[in-house]
């Protein structure tokens, strides 16, 4: 890589920080609870709109997961999310008007909040419906995970994203409040992946799953990125490039291959395919407030249109993180 190049990604880096730095004014504290932060706790950032009925298992699977406090952007909601957000004692809230799009899709306001607040701690990105699951998981602590990643002075955690789905219409397998969703979306697919590495970031490129199979048939290149490192030890002068798909320095991108083998990483359970979905994709296409002018909104009406059920006879029911190790989806590395 030439010199030419290590600066000016250099300075995309410092334009990335300078635009969340503008983009934070936009957030006016609802309640903002980080005073009380102390020592290491473990943060997680997400940011949202009309969630409300996700949020209760959202919180509990992170809580138990380890996570010490949510700082959370609500962007408009309607809903209720907003107000039961501002009452639970372990969530900062801020909220904006402003648009999404406009942010890098609320990526700078997540990073103003991850330079603000996680400096030198241990910070997991994820949206809503993203849930993390990690080598042990049943059985250690996220913050078992984090000393471990200290100890081999490793600062990000790769998760390549899962989908999962039910058997059957998504309409006819309605999601109450407080559900776990895998309750329902049971399903992934363990295979139909596509890898490759980007040469300039050095991240991998993973692509592939139901929405490439049903919403991508014929634009395969267009589907959603699969690869994100939502774990990482955070530092004021990094930078989230492309949602939590790569970042800056560079290096913080080089997460599965290391000298003495594979290193550990996780799956992030994507519970985005419930009945809750065709009104939620209908909204955010009406709004245009996503990637490439909503382009991956459009592709889901239409496939929802023609193929209500995303199973299949290759379809796999989810059990734990080993069968997603035995299938080559994450990798406890040398984690013992």
């Amino acid at each position: 890589m030439g010199l030419l190049t290590l600066i000016r990604l250099r300075a995309r880096r410092r334009y990335l920080l300078a635009r969340a730095w503008r983009r934070g004014r936009q957030l006016t504290p609802v309640a903002d609870r980080t005073a009380g932060l102390r020592g290491q706790p473990i943060l997680l950032f997400s940011t949202m709109r009309n969630e409300r009925i996700r949020l209760p298992y959202f919180l509990t699977y992170y809580r138990r997961l380890g996570i010490d406090h949510f700082l959370i952007v609500d962007n408009g909601s309607d809903d209720g999310t907003r107000e039961y957000l501002a009452e639970q004692p372990d969530v900062s809230l801020w909220t904006t008007q402003h648009g999404y799009k406009q942010s890098r899709f609320g990526m700078d306001w997540l990073m103003h909040l991850l330079r603000r607040h996680g400096h030198g701690r241990w910070c997991l990105t994820v949206d809503v419906d993203e849930f993390l699951v990690y080598p042990f998981c049943e059985t250690r602590p996220l913050r078992a995970l984090t000393d471990w990643l200290d100890s081999a002075e490793t600062p990000s955690f790769s998760a390549m994203m899962l989908d999962m789905y039910p058997k059957g219409a998504m309409h006819d397998q309605p999601y109450r409040e407080g559900q776990n969703p895998f309750e329902i979306a049971q399903y992934f697919d363990s295979g139909n992946y596509v890898i490759s590495r980007n040469p300039l970031y050095r991240n991998l490129w993973i692509q592939g799953g139901p929405r490439a199979r049903l919403f991508f048939t014929d634009c395969p290149k267009r589907a959603p990125a699969m690869n994100k490192t939502p774990l990482v030890k955070w530092h004021r002068s990094y930078a989230y490039v492309s949602s939590t798909h790569m970042l800056l320095p560079r290096a913080l991108n080089l997460t599965y291959d290391d000298q003495g083998g594979e290193r550990p990483s996780g799956v992030l359970l994507h519970a985005k395919f419930l009945d809750t979905f065709a009104a939620k994709a209908a909204e955010e296409l009406a709004r245009g407030q996503h990637y490439a002018e909503s382009h991956e909104y459009r592709a889901y009406r239409e496939g929802i249109a023609r193929e209500r059920d995303l199973w299949c006879t290759w379809s796999e029911k989810y059990v734990n993180w080993r069968q997603l190790e035995v299938l080559g989806l994450m990798s406890k590395g040398n984690w013992a």
